[in-house]
């Protein structure tokens, strides 16, 4: 599901006379559905920089990143879009949302760009909310009132509503508590389960050595660092 070869990236600083800062030369990397695999390095190794251009935030400077018949680093922003909205789905650690959209609406929202029943996607959304411990009388209310904790599980929540193929994981059990950092390593041991292709961030070490098939170094793409 999830091939990169010979990738390659450089930040170009503007307001420093134009220094070419080369992040990252001739990154591998090769994901099949059904597994998880963890990005490990040291701080600055380029684990975020990495899991950024497989999203298509930040576009390579060469080499490849496919994902099914889509190659990202190609891709013209309309394809990017349509591969986010049916393929490619992303737990980020920060909630962005439309201020003032209930949260039941913010989970079943990727459901519903995928053109799915608006009472089953909602239905899904309420069990996903109920599964992380978000209580029903918050469902009705915008997510942007709620604790850094209750976002974050929202995040999750929305990320997991629809059945993507390929999951990008930044740090998804990040200042979780016991019960919802196990509710959270379900639901991926259930996309692995489904056939999902899961790249994940885990400086959570025993929930990277539970969910993650196998673990690559990004330092050794870092110039400088390998």
């Amino acid at each position: 599901m999830i091939h990169v070869e010979n990738l390659c990236k450089s930040f170009t600083l503007h307001n420093q006379g134009g220094t070419v800062i080369p992040v990252m030369e001739n990154a591998a990397l090769s994901v099949a559905a059904g597994e998880c695999v963890g990005l490990i390095g040291a701080s600055g190794a380029g684990k975020s920089t990495l899991m950024r251009m497989l999203y298509g935030n930040y576009l390579a400077a060469s080499g490849s990143i496919r994902i099914g018949e889509v190659d990202v680093a190609r891709a013209a922003p309309r394809d990017i879009l349509a591969l986010r909205r049916d393929t490619l789905g992303y737990v980020s650690q920060f909630l962005r949302v439309v201020p003032r959209v209930p949260t039941l609406d913010v989970v079943a929202e990727p459901l519903l760009r995928t053109g799915h029943d608006t009472g089953a996607a909602r239905a899904r959304a309420g069990d996903l909310l109920a599964r992380l411990n978000i209580p029903q009388r918050l469902w009705r209310l915008s997510p942007t009132t709620f604790s850094g904790g209750e976002q974050q599980r929202v995040n999750i929540a929305r990320g997991f509503a629809h059945a993507f193929p390929v999951l990008l994981l930044d740090e998804p059990t990040a200042s979780l508590d016991a019960a919802n950092r196990e509710t959270v390593l379900a639901l991926i041991e259930e996309a692995k389960a489904r056939g999902a292709a899961i790249v994940g961030i885990f400086h959570d070490e025993a929930a990277r050595a539970r969910v993650c098939d196998r673990e690559v170094d990004v330092t050794r793409f870092t110039p400088g660092l390998s």
